[in-house]
């Protein structure tokens, strides 16, 4: 027999569920003892209770505990890793049991980032919902008057107020967004400072595509070929985006303009991160870790108005503090020769583009 704990409401009050009623509950604990006659749910993976039972007989080394979660849409999951909560209402079983190795992967590959690794002091929070209609009426409660802008996600995930909001658009794109949105997470969680625009997408997008591998995964930055395809029609387009514009930029700069617009940044972004770190066998990589760091412990050159800005996160980045900041950390931390850089940073896209071959 296994043992479950029901809860009811999220950690850190992230989200207000609905109590489950005295019946209800007792009704839980008769089927989790086995009282019930007829088929075990214990042995059925379309409940919550048999994909538990499956998913702790699987011994799944990065999964801690198991427990029932009562959402507004029913029984679900929450489970738990060494470094996520995660509270699902998605009953399939592959997913389900390489969720808990994906986090945790993740989460290696974020340090990976810094010279040497941190520690988190409390939990990261991630909801996974089996359908997009879930995700709507959880997004609408969760994020309030501010709702709209978040539900025009055609399929994806967002991350806000601490926690990853994902739901099942398959398993290659749902780990791919939980990928690049935990990315967000990590940083917006640990690190003093924000990120300006370019490095923090640029970053993101490297946790995009994956090997899997008995239980974990490692992030294939190099085999994204929906970045790599964006990069080369960029370049067939010249369209490029001069690498001292583009540090400067937010992605809310180029939506209004076109869908090029938002390739590029997008492609280069990626690109220049990959750069940073692999180009000439890593001679820039000192540099780019040393820019993270900073802002992981709040030491960046910045001005009083601007330091503000950067570790109040209730504070509305700017146009403009986006602009500077950008400028300003690039010419400190990897070169302020923008024409020198420039020319190793277009041979370096070029490179990594030439084995792609559009139809």
């Amino acid at each position: 027999m296994i043992e479950f704990v029901m809860l009811c409401t999220p950690v850190r009050r992230i989200y207000n569920m609905k109590k489950i009623s005295v019946i209800r509950a007792l009704c839980a604990i008769c089927v989790i003892c086995g009282y019930f006659s007829g088929v075990s749910l214990a042995n059925d993976m379309n409940t919550p209770i048999g994909m538990a039972t499956y998913l702790k007989n699987k011994q799944l080394p990065t999964l801690k505990t198991i427990d029932l979660w009562e959402s507004q849409f029913g029984m679900g999951l929450k489970l738990t890793t060494t470094h996520y909560e995660i509270y699902t209402t998605l009953l399939d079983p592959l997913m389900l049991s390489q969720v808990p190795g994906f986090v945790e992967s993740a989460y290696r590959s974020y340090q990976s980032q810094l010279p040497k690794p941190i520690e988190t002091s409390a939990p990261l929070t991630v909801y996974l919902f089996a359908n997009r209609q879930q995700w709507e009426v959880f997004t609408k409660d969760f994020v309030g008057p501010a709702a709209q802008i978040y539900l025009k996600i055609r399929a994806g995930a967002y991350y806000l107020n601490g926690a990853c909001v994902a739901y099942n658009i398959g398993r290659e794109r749902t780990f791919s967004s939980l990928g690049h949105e935990g990315w967000h997470q990590f940083n917006s969680r640990l690190f003093k400072y924000r990120l300006p625009s370019w490095l923090d997408e640029g970053i993101a997008m490297q946790f995009e595509t994956t090997e899997y591998d008995k239980g974990l995964f490692t992030f294939t930055p190099d085999r994204n070929g929906y970045r790599l395809i964006s990069l080369k029609r960029t370049f067939l387009k010249d369209a490029i985006i001069p690498l001292k514009t583009l540090v400067t930029l937010n992605p809310g700069e180029v939506v209004t303009e076109n869908d090029d617009a938002v390739a590029a940044f997008y492609s280069q972004a990626y690109a220049l991160v990959r750069f940073l770190r692999e180009d000439n066998y890593g001679k820039r990589l000192a540099k780019y870790q040393n820019l993270l760091f900073d802002g992981l412990n709040g030491q960046w050159p910045l001005s009083q108005k601007n330091i503000k800005i950067a570790a109040d996160r209730n504070i509305p980045i700017t146009v403009d503090w986006n602009h500077e900041i950008g400028k300003v950390l690039f010419e400190h931390y990897i070169d302020s020769d923008y024409e020198k850089i420039e020319k190793e940073y277009i041979v370096f896209c070029r490179k990594i583009t030439y084995p792609i071959r559009l139809r």
